[in-house]
Protein backbone atom coordinates (compact mmCIF):
# COMPACT_ATOMS: atom_id res chain seq x y z
CA UNK A 1 0.00 0.00 0.00
CA UNK A 2 1.69 3.07 -1.10
CA UNK A 3 0.46 6.60 -2.09
CA UNK A 4 2.10 9.03 -3.94
CA UNK A 5 4.66 10.80 -2.64
CA UNK A 6 3.09 14.35 -3.23
CA UNK A 7 -0.12 13.28 -1.20
CA UNK A 8 2.16 11.65 1.58
CA UNK A 9 4.30 14.94 1.99
CA UNK A 10 1.03 17.25 2.25
CA UNK A 11 -0.92 14.82 4.39
CA UNK A 12 2.53 14.38 6.85
CA UNK A 13 2.59 18.48 6.76
CA UNK A 14 -0.98 18.58 8.40
CA UNK A 15 -0.89 15.38 10.60
CA UNK A 16 2.28 17.20 11.88
CA UNK A 17 0.30 20.90 12.51
CA UNK A 18 -2.39 18.33 14.11
CA UNK A 19 -0.32 17.30 16.38
CA UNK A 20 1.16 20.36 17.52
CA UNK A 21 -1.58 22.02 17.74
CA UNK A 22 -3.09 19.03 19.90
CA UNK A 23 -0.15 19.82 22.16
CA UNK A 24 -0.13 23.62 22.63
CA UNK A 25 -3.80 23.00 23.67
CA UNK A 26 -3.17 20.33 26.34
CA UNK A 27 -0.26 22.67 27.94
CA UNK A 28 -2.84 25.47 27.69
CA UNK A 29 -5.63 23.73 28.97
CA UNK A 30 -6.45 22.00 32.87
CA UNK A 31 -5.44 18.46 31.88
CA UNK A 32 -2.12 18.15 31.40
CA UNK A 33 -2.29 14.22 31.73
CA UNK A 34 -4.07 13.92 28.97
CA UNK A 35 -3.14 12.42 25.87
CA UNK A 36 -5.99 13.46 23.38
CA UNK A 37 -6.37 10.79 20.44
CA UNK A 38 -6.76 11.99 16.99
CA UNK A 39 -9.68 10.03 15.33
CA UNK A 40 -8.65 10.43 10.76
CA UNK A 41 -12.63 11.17 9.88
CA UNK A 42 -12.73 9.55 6.04
CA UNK A 43 -16.50 9.99 5.38
CA UNK A 44 -14.81 12.14 2.36
CA UNK A 45 -11.06 11.26 1.61
CA UNK A 46 -10.42 9.39 -1.57
CA UNK A 47 -8.37 6.18 -1.09
CA UNK A 48 -4.87 7.46 -1.43
CA UNK A 49 -5.34 9.77 1.25
CA UNK A 50 -6.60 6.99 3.63
CA UNK A 51 -3.39 5.31 2.24
CA UNK A 52 -1.19 7.82 3.20
CA UNK A 53 -2.45 8.53 7.09
CA UNK A 54 -2.27 4.37 7.29
CA UNK A 55 1.56 4.67 6.32
CA UNK A 56 2.17 7.86 8.30
CA UNK A 57 0.78 5.44 11.38
CA UNK A 58 -2.70 6.58 12.24
CA UNK A 59 -4.90 3.63 13.31
CA UNK A 60 -8.11 5.43 14.22
CA UNK A 61 -10.40 5.67 11.38
CA UNK A 62 -13.93 7.80 11.72
CA UNK A 63 -16.45 6.93 8.91
CA UNK A 64 -19.98 7.82 8.99
CA UNK A 65 -21.44 5.99 7.05
CA UNK A 66 -21.91 2.44 8.45
CA UNK A 67 -21.97 0.33 4.45
CA UNK A 68 -19.01 3.08 3.72
CA UNK A 69 -17.05 1.58 7.42
CA UNK A 70 -17.60 -1.98 6.61
CA UNK A 71 -16.43 -1.81 2.64
CA UNK A 72 -13.13 0.35 4.13
CA UNK A 73 -12.54 -2.39 7.07
CA UNK A 74 -12.78 -5.18 4.62
CA UNK A 75 -10.22 -2.77 2.30
CA UNK A 76 -7.59 -2.30 4.66
CA UNK A 77 -8.27 -5.60 6.58
CA UNK A 78 -4.70 -6.91 6.19
CA UNK A 79 -3.25 -3.33 8.36
CA UNK A 80 -2.69 -4.37 11.65
CA UNK A 81 -4.33 -2.87 14.98
CA UNK A 82 -6.77 -0.66 13.11
CA UNK A 83 -9.60 0.59 15.47
CA UNK A 84 -13.01 2.10 13.51
CA UNK A 85 -15.14 4.65 14.87
CA UNK A 86 -18.85 4.88 13.90
CA UNK A 87 -19.71 8.66 14.42
CA UNK A 88 -22.25 9.47 12.40
CA UNK A 89 -26.06 9.43 13.05
CA UNK A 90 -26.71 5.55 13.59
CA UNK A 91 -30.15 4.29 12.71
CA UNK A 92 -31.50 1.13 14.23
CA UNK A 93 -31.78 -0.76 10.93
CA UNK A 94 -28.08 -0.09 10.22
CA UNK A 95 -26.44 -1.31 13.93
CA UNK A 96 -25.51 -5.10 12.73
CA UNK A 97 -22.50 -4.42 10.10
CA UNK A 98 -21.38 -1.98 12.54
CA UNK A 99 -21.14 -4.37 15.20
CA UNK A 100 -19.59 -7.16 13.09
CA UNK A 101 -17.17 -4.42 11.84
CA UNK A 102 -16.37 -4.41 15.21
CA UNK A 103 -16.34 -0.78 15.67
CA UNK A 104 -16.84 1.61 18.48
CA UNK A 105 -19.86 3.77 18.16
CA UNK A 106 -19.77 7.54 19.30
CA UNK A 107 -23.01 8.17 18.27
CA UNK A 108 -25.55 6.34 20.64
CA UNK A 109 -28.41 9.12 20.64
CA UNK A 110 -31.30 7.48 22.71
CA UNK A 111 -32.20 4.11 24.88
CA UNK A 112 -34.06 2.63 22.20
CA UNK A 113 -30.85 2.43 20.23
CA UNK A 114 -28.73 1.21 23.05
CA UNK A 115 -31.63 -1.67 23.10
CA UNK A 116 -31.04 -2.35 19.47
CA UNK A 117 -27.42 -2.22 20.02
CA UNK A 118 -27.59 -4.76 23.00
CA UNK A 119 -30.05 -6.88 21.39
CA UNK A 120 -27.47 -7.30 18.24
CA UNK A 121 -24.56 -7.64 20.22
CA UNK A 122 -25.94 -10.42 22.36
CA UNK A 123 -27.37 -12.12 19.29
CA UNK A 124 -23.27 -11.94 17.76
CA UNK A 125 -21.73 -12.91 21.62
CA UNK A 126 -20.03 -9.62 21.19
CA UNK A 127 -19.40 -6.61 23.70
CA UNK A 128 -19.46 -3.56 21.98
CA UNK A 129 -17.63 -0.19 22.53
CA UNK A 130 -19.73 2.78 22.69
CA UNK A 131 -20.44 6.54 23.32
CA UNK A 132 -23.35 8.22 24.50
CA UNK A 133 -24.28 11.27 22.20
CA UNK A 134 -25.59 14.17 24.22
CA UNK A 135 -27.39 17.36 22.75
CA UNK A 136 -25.92 20.35 25.35
CA UNK A 137 -26.75 23.14 23.08
CA UNK A 138 -30.11 21.51 22.66
CA UNK A 139 -30.31 22.13 18.24
CA UNK A 140 -33.47 20.58 16.62
CA UNK A 141 -31.09 19.22 13.91
CA UNK A 142 -28.70 17.75 16.29
CA UNK A 143 -29.52 13.80 17.70
CA UNK A 144 -28.71 13.39 21.17
CA UNK A 145 -29.53 12.42 24.52
CA UNK A 146 -30.82 15.92 26.72
CA UNK A 147 -28.62 16.58 29.51
CA UNK A 148 -31.39 15.79 32.26
CA UNK A 149 -32.54 12.53 30.31
CA UNK A 150 -29.15 10.96 30.59
CA UNK A 151 -28.97 11.98 33.97
CA UNK A 152 -32.24 10.60 34.87
CA UNK A 153 -31.43 7.40 33.05
CA UNK A 154 -28.15 6.43 33.73
CA UNK A 155 -29.14 3.55 36.66
CA UNK A 156 -29.69 1.54 33.43
CA UNK A 157 -26.35 1.35 31.85
CA UNK A 158 -24.76 -1.31 34.42
CA UNK A 159 -27.98 -3.41 33.07
CA UNK A 160 -26.94 -3.57 29.84
CA UNK A 161 -24.47 -6.68 29.63
CA UNK A 162 -22.78 -6.31 25.79
CA UNK A 163 -22.46 -3.30 25.73
CA UNK A 164 -19.65 -0.98 27.55
CA UNK A 165 -20.36 2.71 27.86
CA UNK A 166 -16.63 4.48 27.50
CA UNK A 167 -17.77 7.48 27.82
CA UNK A 168 -19.83 10.72 26.21
CA UNK A 169 -19.60 12.50 23.08
CA UNK A 170 -21.16 15.97 21.63
CA UNK A 171 -20.79 18.41 18.74
CA UNK A 172 -20.72 22.37 19.48
CA UNK A 173 -22.89 24.97 17.51
CA UNK A 174 -21.66 26.07 14.01
CA UNK A 175 -20.62 29.42 15.18
CA UNK A 176 -17.83 31.75 15.45
CA UNK A 177 -18.08 32.35 19.13
CA UNK A 178 -15.54 30.87 21.04
CA UNK A 179 -17.57 31.35 23.97
CA UNK A 180 -20.23 29.25 22.96
CA UNK A 181 -18.54 26.42 21.93
CA UNK A 182 -15.97 26.32 25.44
CA UNK A 183 -19.44 25.98 27.05
CA UNK A 184 -20.89 22.93 25.22
CA UNK A 185 -17.34 21.00 25.60
CA UNK A 186 -17.21 22.45 29.15
CA UNK A 187 -20.94 21.31 29.80
CA UNK A 188 -20.30 18.06 28.64
CA UNK A 189 -17.01 17.44 31.28
CA UNK A 190 -19.28 18.76 34.01
CA UNK A 191 -22.37 15.90 33.08
CA UNK A 192 -19.88 13.47 32.93
CA UNK A 193 -18.22 14.36 36.29
CA UNK A 194 -21.83 14.54 37.53
CA UNK A 195 -23.06 10.59 36.50
CA UNK A 196 -19.72 9.52 37.92
CA UNK A 197 -20.62 10.97 41.13
CA UNK A 198 -24.01 9.17 40.76
CA UNK A 199 -23.03 5.92 39.92
CA UNK A 200 -19.86 5.85 41.84
CA UNK A 201 -17.08 3.48 40.69
CA UNK A 202 -20.46 1.40 38.40
CA UNK A 203 -19.22 4.18 35.65
CA UNK A 204 -16.07 5.58 34.63
CA UNK A 205 -16.64 7.38 31.63
CA UNK A 206 -13.27 8.17 30.80
CA UNK A 207 -13.66 8.97 26.96
CA UNK A 208 -14.49 12.51 25.93
CA UNK A 209 -15.04 12.47 22.26
CA UNK A 210 -15.63 16.56 21.57
CA UNK A 211 -13.63 18.78 18.90
CA UNK A 212 -13.52 18.47 15.09
CA UNK A 213 -11.32 20.29 12.62
CA UNK A 214 -12.69 23.91 13.59
CA UNK A 215 -12.55 23.14 17.25
CA UNK A 216 -10.79 20.78 18.19
CA UNK A 217 -8.22 23.50 20.23
CA UNK A 218 -10.66 23.97 22.12
CA UNK A 219 -12.31 20.55 23.18
CA UNK A 220 -8.78 19.38 24.23
CA UNK A 221 -8.33 22.46 26.62
CA UNK A 222 -11.71 21.48 28.17
CA UNK A 223 -10.71 18.03 28.90
CA UNK A 224 -11.49 16.23 25.33
CA UNK A 225 -9.51 12.43 24.98
CA UNK A 226 -10.84 12.25 21.21
CA UNK A 227 -10.70 14.98 18.57
CA UNK A 228 -12.32 14.17 15.04
CA UNK A 229 -10.52 15.38 12.35
CA UNK A 230 -11.28 15.23 8.58
CA UNK A 231 -10.81 18.49 6.48
CA UNK A 232 -7.76 19.74 8.49
CA UNK A 233 -5.60 16.46 7.84
CA UNK A 234 -6.44 17.36 4.14
CA UNK A 235 -6.11 20.90 3.63
CA UNK A 236 -4.21 21.63 0.46
CA UNK A 237 -5.29 18.85 -1.14
CA UNK A 238 -8.54 18.78 -3.29
CA UNK A 239 -12.19 17.79 -1.71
Amino acid sequence: MTSSPEILEIIRRNWLDIQHRMQAAVERGKFRDHHPKLIAVTKYAEPEWIEALVELGIRDFGESRPQQLAERKDWLAEVDNLIWHQIGHLQRNKVRPVIEAGAIIHSVDSWRLLNRIEEISGELNHTTHLLLQINISGEKQKTGFNPDEFLSGIDRIPSYSHCHVNGLMTMAPDTEDEAVIRNVFRELRIIRDRARQMLHENLELPELSMGMSGDFEIAIEEGATMVRIGSELYRDLTL
